[in-house]
């Protein structure tokens, strides 16, 4: 019991250390995606999208916690913006299948270039052992992923 205990706290203080390191390095995020022109409801559809594939209209009401017509209502803003597309299932012309087109792509592939290329500026300040220790940290967050998917 004594174990589980340590191992609580223990948790405790990463996350408070992974809070202040959120906080700390929250100006180092970049200038793209302060400026992006989407609502937080829009970026939630569009990594939703953009690393589930094709995603039913209620799939996307349910995974982002809104109604239907919230859903509709942010997806119809996205086809206007063409970052996204909808399509009617060949199999049953009443399910909807919303993705994210190539101009959608470009923006999330955007974003995660601009962050990586600053990442790569933080990762080159550490020196071996302490960058082989974040190496080490990301594999086991990954295997822990892997682990648990489906538990939350």
């Amino acid at each position: 019991m004594r174990t589980e205990v340590n191992k609580e706290k223990l948790i405790e203080s990463t996350m408070e250390l992974a809070d202040k390191g959120f906080r700390e390095l929250f100006p180092f995020l970049p200038k793209e995606w302060l400026e992006l022109d989407l609502t937080a409801g829009q970026l939630r559809a569009l990594l939703l999208l953009y690393t589930n594939g094709p995603t039913r209209m209620s799939d996307i009401s349910s995974a982002l916690g809104v109604s239907m017509a919230t859903a509709t209502g942010i997806i119809d803003r996205m086809v206007e913006r063409g970052i996204v597309i909808r399509e009617s299932d060949s199999n049953d012309r009443r399910i909807v299948r919303c993705r994210v087109s190539r101009e959608g792509e470009k923006l999330v592939s955007g974003l995660w270039l601009s962050w990586s290329e600053r990442a790569k500026v933080l990762l080159r300040a550490l020196d071996r052992p302490r960058l082989l220790a974040v190496r080490g940290f990301l594999e086991a967050m990954l295997e822990a992923g892997e682990n648990t998917r489906g538990q939350w």
